[in-house]
């Protein structure tokens, strides 16, 4: 599904879409809690995570000298503050149907606030720039996933063959298409603000070193969680690798070869991250998802006005 296109510059903007959450529900992959709750921690990750990124690149922008990203950048900024905030509401739906999130997302804001903050943790002697370069290298290896999840689930048939809740299926795929369309932007800013030379290149790696394994340790620990304050599910099911594994062989979620295959690729001196992904699919979908084209309308509407 990898590939390198070429398509021009292309421009990068946020769209103010909406979601009507009423008719979701809690399991919105039909007879699949494992499925449903591992893509569900996006929901528990993105909110702070997000909003963290926004504020990691606010505080870089004065070192941006190229008029290009800096364009790049600010819509990075409003896709993911958007984002951010859509996502947000899905916690909202949670709660209302009695899933309450707020017992793991603590410890979201905790590790977004405090250990990756303005200042590093326990006063550690870090020149303020390191500390930058480093959050910047920990957002670019981030980035580096939710690409390739972004493009997974553009092409992920089977949960429409399950039957998933066609809103959330337009809120990945939206979400997911913007992240294929800016996959580039906070490689090219941690490569332009990170320094020269080989001490750039060990910090990308070093960023990837430490995002991979606490991102997997997020996961796990995010959906043993959900699954366990499920109302629904009222402590009968537990979160196993058999389970995820049955639903990665159907199509219902990214496959642990295609998630580890990221990394090596991230690790070449010579790559880029415009080599994932599929900028024509990211484009053809957000051209017919339901969210983008009546925010597409709105503005549009607006101009006119």
């Amino acid at each position: 599904m990898s590939t390198e296109e070429h398509i021009g510059h292309y421009a990068i903007a946020p769209r103010r879409v909406s979601f009507d959450w009423d008719s979701t529900p809690l399991h919105w992959i039909p007879n699949e809690p494992t499925a449903t709750h591992v893509i569900n921690v996006l929901h528990l990750l993105l909110p702070a995570g997000e909003r963290w990124f926004v504020k990691v690149f606010k505080e870089a922008l004065p070192l941006v000298d190229d008029p290009v990203l800096l364009k790049d950048v600010k819509g990075f900024m409003g896709q993911e503050a958007t984002h951010s905030v859509q996502h947000a509401y899905v916690l909202d739906h949670l709660a209302a149907q009695r899933l309450d999130t707020a017992g793991f997302t603590k410890h979201v804001e905790f590790f977004f606030e405090k250990l990756l903050g303005d200042q590093p943790p326990l006063g550690a002697p870090i020149p303020a720039r390191e500390w930058l370069r480093f959050r910047l290298s920990i957002i670019a290896a981030v980035e580096q996933f939710t690409a390739v999840l972004g493009d997974w689930v553009l092409h992920a048939d089977g949960l429409d063959e399950a039957g998933a809740d066609e809103v959330m299926l337009d809120l990945l795929r939206w979400h997911g298409a913007e992240e294929v369309e800016h996959r580039a932007v906070a490689f090219d800013m941690y490569q332009h603000c990170g320094g020269k030379g080989p001490v750039r290149y060990a910090r990308r790696i070093e960023g990837m070193a430490v995002t991979a394994p606490v991102l997997l340790w997020l996961w796990a620990w995010g959906t043993a969680y959900l699954i366990r304050h499920d109302p629904q599910l009222a402590g009968r099911l537990r979160y196993s690798l058999r389970e995820h594994n049955r639903a990665v062989d159907r199509g219902l979620l990214p496959s642990w070869r295609d998630l580890g295959a990221a990394i090596p690729r991230y690790f070449r001196r010579s790559y880029h991250p415009s080599q994932e992904g599929s900028l024509r699919k990211a484009v053809d979908y957000l051209a017919t998802s339901p969210a983008a084209r009546v925010a597409a309308g709105a503005v549009g509407r607006a101009a006119l006005s």
